[in-house]
């Protein structure tokens, strides 16, 4: 990664409290900032909050309150809430703040001589929710309503200084052209290209109807239209002290798509008026989507009694955090809408931090407190070098295309060969017919591939990856300008080094905390929605034998001998693909000690993601017929399961049963 590496968040407007969606986007921002740091760029991560407008003015005399007081108020709720959510800016900036006061006023100045501001009177539609202009072919009609608020835009007429912006269509255009990563994903670019070519109309950029604004220089009765101030904020951020310079132009903004075309359109057009070049202006605007909780869109009732830090000091006061942060990072594609939900939460929480992640740490414990003499290596270890070498690189390419989901997707493949190479190498077995160099060599591999994991999840987990550091007897990781430390091939411990080991970093939640969580964090129903009815059981997937189905009456008691008849073993799977167009079935691959894995279809696909599977020990009825599903899909066996109104779970085996093992 090159540097410096500067990236910032949109600074968030204060006529509400902070919320999933602004957690959203500045821990995605934190988590770019901590790769980045790691791969040795000198970093800056900026974010802050906007503090002026008609809009802020309105809330604060509703309250009864000055403006600035009542900004002073909310902007300390922000500040506050990060290092809740394990974000650390390098720099919070205030819109109110006499740094960026002086530095919009000099950009105003520089357009302004160059030719590009001149006064007239503004006409028109304005959404105070937005602080946008519209024309009525942008607004649904009837009414003039606002596309993100829904409320009417009101009526404005007054004198404005106006900014030449269609004088730079052109410019823009060429700019998109010439770098066709400046705006993504690429959706959003086109998005952007053909709000440009259908024309630009020159932008009101100050008012007089409120005072609550940055004043126009030389001309006290204006203030500046609020997304002029507020977008320089990215700029006058780094100008004092002269060493932040440094950092321009930023490496991304991160953005939501509701105010992409601020960013993308009026922000460089704004700079290049000022004089600057193509190669100064921002390199990326990247947009996100929008984000909903439980599959509602959030709303101020909603922000008020689901707060993410809330929720995340709720999970536990350890590793709770870090669980929202994976959660938010994993379950949404960035760059696309997407649901957050406790149900999402606590099923990632068992399955990929505890089983797999969790787990593989804590299969090392049994086994030695110092790393032992590595030997002689074979094929498991290859075979493991190899899918750490190809996730490792695949992981650190996505965060450096800004994609932290494909990056943890690529980093559980590693996890998950991990824990198939404990199955497969079977340290258990080593220790019990006392193969020491054997073992040794299994500890030590294990020990080598966890610090490696320990560094790949730093970004997004920060405090789960010291604490997995602390347990294999590491110093915290920390950046260092210039040394690139992702760890493309697991490093190499030295022999005798302690490992202080520790209780699981991810404790399984008893059924009453899974119960509390869910009925603390559960969107509320929607305004005027009827409370739902009760959910009827459901009736086991066609894909999942293993699912037994509830049953109103009970079975007829059957006999030993009948029992006997089912040969149920300890399977581990090795690997798990959804199957194209069956939304409900998982295609599986389950060693059970025969000399072939089984091909096992299951419908679990809405309870489990294909990689949370990998690495688990399963149950599976062995002699059953073959079942065929079409299309060549053969399953051999079945898995043993439990079903009921909150999904599908797995029967799984703890300690170390290798594979083919019986169940009785």
């Amino acid at each position: 990664m090159k540097s410096p590496f500067y990236v910032t968040t949109p600074i968030y407007y204060i006529n509400d409290v902070p919320h999933l969606g602004t957690a959203y986007t500045t821990i995605a921002a934190d988590v770019l900032a901590r790769y980045a740091r790691l791969r040795g760029a000198d970093t800056w991560f900026l974010t802050g909050t906007d503090e002026h407008g008609i809009k802020v003015q309105r809330v604060a005399e509703q309250k009864g309150t000055p403006p600035q007081e009542y900004a002073d108020e909310v902007s300390a709720m922000f500040r506050a809430t990060w290092p809740r959510l394990g974000c650390a800016p390098d720099d919070f900036i205030r819109t109110s703040e006499a740094r960026h006061k002086a530095g919009v006023q000099d950009l105003w100045r520089k357009i302004r001589d160059r030719g590009d501001l001149f006064l007239g009177h503004y006409e028109g539609l304005y959404c105070v929710g937005c602080e946008a202009y519209y024309t009525e072919k942008d607004l649904k009609q009837p009414g003039n309503l606002c596309p993100i608020h829904g409320t009417a835009a009101e009526t404005v007429k007054e004198e404005s200084y106006f900014f030449r912006l269609s004088k730079y269509a052109d410019r823009l255009l060429a700019l998109y052209e010439k770098n066709p990563t400046f705006v993504q994903p690429t959706s959003r670019l086109n998005e952007v290209k053909s709000f440009v070519q259908a024309g630009l109309s020159d932008l009101s950029v100050s008012r007089t109807t409120f005072q609550w604004g940055i004043p126009v220089p030389d001309d006290a009765k204006h203030v500046m239209y609020v997304w002029f101030d507020a977008l320089s904020n990215y700029l006058t951020a780094v100008q004092e002290p002269a060493e932040r310079r440094r950092f321009w132009p930023a490496s991304v903004h991160l953005v939501g798509k509701d105010i992409l075309r601020f960013h993308a359109i009026y922000w460089p057009a704004f700079l290049m008026a000022a004089g600057y070049a193509d190669d100064e202006l921002p390199k990326q605007i990247f947009a996100h989507g929008f984000l909903t909780y439980g599959g509602q869109k959030m709303s101020k009732s909603l922000r008020n009694t689901i707060s993410p830090a809330d929720l995340a000091e709720s999970l536990s006061p350890t590793v709770g955090v870090d669980a929202v942060r994976y959660c938010l990072m994993r379950a949404i594609s960035f760059g696309q809408d997407g649901d957050f939900s406790i149900d999402d939460v606590l099923a990632r929480y068992a399955s990929e931090l505890g089983n797999s992640l969790g787990n593989l740490l804590n299969r090392v414990q049994p086994f030695a407190k110092v790393v032992p003499s590595k030997g002689v290596t074979g094929p498991l270890e290859a075979d493991l070098a190899a899918a750490h070498a190809e996730g490792a690189k695949a992981a650190a390419e996505a965060f450096d295309a800004y994609n932290p989901t494909r990056a943890l997707d690529a980093i559980w493949t590693v996890c998950a060969a991990a824990n198939v190479y404990v199955d497969k190498s079977a340290p258990w077995a080593a220790k019990k017919r006392g193969d020491d160099a054997r073992l040794g060599t299994i500890v030590a591999t294990l020990v080598e591939e966890l610090e490696a994991l320990s560094v790949m999840v730093a970004p997004v987990m920060p405090s789960v990856a010291a604490a997995m550091r602390a347990q294999l007897g590491l110093p915290a990781q920390a950046g260092v300008v210039g040394r690139d430390q992702w760890p493309f091939a697991a490093p190499t411990r030295s022999t005798g080094e302690a490992l202080p080991g520790g209780a699981p970093i991810f404790p399984r939640f008893e059924k009453e905390k899974e119960q509390e969580l869910r009925a603390r964090f559960a969107p509320p129903p929607e305004a005027g929605a009827a409370p739902a009815a009760p959910e009827k059981a459901k009736t086991p997937p066609v894909a999942a034998p293993a699912a037994v189905a509830p049953a109103a009456d009970a079975k007829p008691a059957v006999t030993y001998d009948d029992f006997a008849k089912l040969e149920l073993k300890v399977g581990v799977v090795l690997s798990a693909e959804r199957v194209k167009k069956k939304d409900k079935l998982l295609d599986l691959r389950v060693e059970i000690g025969e000399a072939e894995p089984r091909r096992i279809v299951a419908g679990i696909a809405t309870s489990y993601a294909p990689e949370a599977l990998v690495g688990k020990r399963v149950v599976v009825l062995a002699n059953l017929p073959p079942r065929e599903f079409g299309k060549g899909l053969v399953s051999q066996g079945m898995l043993l399961a439990a079903e009921d109104d909150a999904g599908i779970r797995l029967l799984t085996i703890d300690g170390e049963s290798g594979p083919g093992a019986k169940v009785r």
